[in-house]
């Protein structure tokens, strides 16, 4: 009998031990990783509004240099479609009067 009880507690003991190995497998899957949130985490120059420091967009934000450069270009092809078709949309015709 205490043979039985002995390989039984070996048996115990061998379980709890393959049981408590396991946890630290399951443990990484419930830490919550950042995944993109550590954006916001710059180590460079800060960056400034474009108001603030017209004449150096390498220190604007990323925002505003967008919105600033795509508006740049909006305002370059609006001003030359407007200069190439200048006259070229109405035509309109001079009525000759007859003289009197």
């Amino acid at each position: 009998m205490a043979t039985l009880a002995a390989a039984a507690a070996r048996r115990a003991a061998s379980l709890s031990r393959i049981s408590s190995q396991r946890t630290p497998i399951l443990a990484p899957n419930l830490i919550h990783k950042r995944g993109l949130a550590g954006a916001a985490d710059y180590h460079g120059p800060p960056k400034v509004n474009c108001w603030q420091d017209p004449m150096s967009p390498s220190k604007w934000k990323e925002e505003h240099f967008v919105i600033v450069s795509l508006s740049g270009w909006g305002l370059l092809f609006f001003s030359g479609y407007k200069l190439f078709t200048r006259g070229k949309g109405k035509k309109e015709e001079k009525l000759v009067e007859a003289p009197q």
